[in-house]
């Protein structure tokens, strides 16, 4: 069996190991370096959350915020680093993008620093009109 062939994917928070994700997170991340571990269960507990496994241990994670009906935005999407380059992220994508409650959004969203290609193999691109959007942004709000 190869390791592509045993990475598994689900959207069971009950199987999320929340210390692996709030590790990298926390400390890993060069979006959420500093976040608490209460913001970080808030975060799962209020989002479609998506687990890949191989062999029964975490080794990525992805979430969307979401209405379920016209909006959805991606964010804290990861494979730790001893399992990149497997092609685990672009599954992991894959999976989010056919998640039958993620069909139909008017728009979904994401930023990133650093994957653009990654995501354009699934039709995210720049802002058509970028002028119409704003937002409020923290980038140190957790680092104390």
């Amino acid at each position: 069996m190869t390791l592509m062939s045993s990475f598994e994917i689900n959207t069971d928070r009950s199987e999320l190991d929340v210390p692996l994700i709030y590790r990298f997170l926390s400390e890993q991340s060069s979006w959420a370096v500093g976040i608490s571990r209460a913001i970080v269960d808030r975060a799962i507990e209020n989002s479609l959350c998506f687990g890949g496994y191989v062999d029964g241990r975490q080794v990525a994670f992805a979430r969307v915020v979401t209405d379920f009906a016209t909006f959805g935005n991606l964010v804290d999407m990861f494979v730790i680093p001893e399992y990149r380059g497997r092609g685990f992220a672009e599954e992991l994508l894959e999976a989010v993008m056919n998640h039958p409650s993620l069909q139909g959004l008017r728009r979904f969203t994401l930023a990133t620093g650093d994957c653009h290609g990654l995501y354009e193999k699934f039709g995210f691109a720049p802002p058509q009109r970028p002028e119409t959007l704003m937002e409020r942004y923290f980038p140190n709000i957790y680092v104390s």
